[in-house]
């Protein structure tokens, strides 16, 4: 089948996609940007903002199967998930204002709070907005064009994001000021983005005898292997982009000595060609299958990686170089393993009855987040315990340890998720043979 759209589904998928420039904005501040502002500018240490980073994201984990299940009962017997998401955009804004308007004298448990709301809005918006988004589409390939649509429109926010502590400084401001423009630039776009989201975007719904009881959740998991494998590399993969990515700024500023206006643009080279790459992912994934291409783009991350800890002082356009090819890995890792994450919700619906998409993405996010907390527990610990200060000038600094967590813990963890994922057992082949089954069974049903 064709992955060329007709004017009215694509249009449809761009109202979808579009709410994932709002969720895309806060990507750079929470995981770039946030740790070494409490860390370092606002005086609470690496190893208390990384205990308080991870006991937030701990705490959001608990509520993920919570509203995986309630999302699940709502497609079926109230009629959709678009209250769960209008309750989380709005627990979102408050989260999001002040986590990143921070006032002085804040403490671990100032971030840990603000944080742990922003992260509960998150969950209720995400769980719900993934699961819709795998039931637009009952096709392979068309699962891909969605994905890769809603996460350009959150790589376009992230890049948004990344621009204003670079235009800001240009301008004399500081990081911490351009945090406060990110906060309001996500309420203000929220305002306008979601409502499109919830009042111009039918849902597909299942009928009430597919509803997932919780006696049945540990089943699914149990019994579905191909989730059990793409959870697995998902969990490797998201390890290793989580570490350099809360290392990121320090890595940039402590052993390439760039300027504040050097990591504005570097980090909107990574994001930008995260967004160019994406198409590319695409017509690769059509030709050789989601889960080959998703590899072949982990490959490529390890290969630049292995460069980073050949760097220093002033090395800026070598990295600028390594951000080009990890960005554009990133592309792959945005766009295809949620679209796999379709299939697999779909493959469950086959095998047990049960509607399943909400659950699975819940578990998926509290995937997601584990390496996230585990990123920062992990990086800013082992800096420390490794004496990496940083306070002290880069002579009297353990830079080989900041380049090594940096750049070769991420490599080992991308070839673990190669191992796991290359001889993936979900192929577009066997997509269409459960499809059809599911075709006939409805045409029966009907008759």
């Amino acid at each position: 089948m064709s992955i060329t759209p007709t004017g009215s589904i694509l249009w449809r998928d761009v109202r979808y996609g579009s709410t994932a420039f709002v969720l895309g904005v806060p990507t750079i501040p929470l995981l770039v940007l946030l740790p070494p502002l409490y860390a370092e500018t606002l005086g609470i240490g690496l190893t208390a903002t990384g205990i308080a980073l991870f006991a937030a994201r701990t705490l959001d984990v608990f509520s993920d199967p919570l509203i995986g299940y309630v999302s699940d009962r709502l497609v079926s017997e109230r009629g959709g998930r678009k209250p769960l998401i209008a309750g989380g955009a709005i627990l979102g804004a408050v989260g999001i204002y002040f986590l990143l308007s921070p006032p002085d004298g804040v403490n671990a448990w100032y971030l840990g709070l603000w944080a742990g709301l922003l992260y509960l809005g998150w969950t209720l918006i995400s769980i719900p907005y993934l699961a819709w988004g795998a039931s637009l589409s009952s096709d392979y390939q068309e699962r891909t064009r969605i994905t890769s649509i809603r996460e350009a429109f959150t790589l376009l926010g992230i890049l948004a994001a990344a621009a204003i502590p670079a235009i800001a400084a240009g301008q004399g401001y500081s990081e911490r000021v351009s945090l406060g423009f990110i906060a309001w630039g996500a309420i203000g776009l929220g305002v306008i983005l979601f409502p499109v989201l919830l009042f111009s975007v039918r849902e597909n719904r299942r009928p009430k005898s597919a509803i997932l009881t919780p006696a049945t959740v540990s089943e699914t998991i149990t019994q579905n292997q191909p989730f059990r494998l793409l959870i697995a590399g998902w969990f490797l993969n998201s390890l290793a982009n989580g570490i350099p990515a809360v290392l990121f700024i320090l890595f940039m500023k402590h052993v390439l000595a760039a300027d504040d206006t050097e990591r504005g643009v570097l980090t909107f080279i990574y994001f930008l060609a995260g967004v160019i790459g994406m198409p590319l992912w695409l017509i690769l994934s059509s030709r050789i299958g989601k889960h080959r291409a998703w590899c072949l783009a982990m490959v490529l991350a390890c290969c630049a990686f292995a460069l980073a800890p050949l760097l220093g002082n002033g090395d800026i356009v070598a990295f600028a170089c390594i951000c080009a090819l990890t960005g554009i890995a990133l592309g792959a890792d945005m766009a295809l393993p949620p679209a796999i994450q379709a299939d697999v919700a779909e493959y469950e619906y086959f095998r047990s009855g049960h509607e399943a998409t909400g659950t699975l993405f819940a578990i998926w996010s509290m995937i997601t987040k584990l390496s996230f907390a585990l990123s920062v527990l992990i990086a800013f610990p082992m800096l420390d315990a490794l004496g990496f200060d940083p306070q002290l000038p880069p002579h009297d600094n353990n830079l080989i340890a900041l380049a090594v967590i940096y750049a070769v813990v991420p490599i080992v963890l991308k070839t673990g998720a190669i191992i796991l994922l290359w001889r993936y057992p979900l192929t577009a082949e066997k997509q269409a043979v459960i499809r059809q089954c599911l075709e006939k069974d409805t045409s029966r049903n009907h008759e």
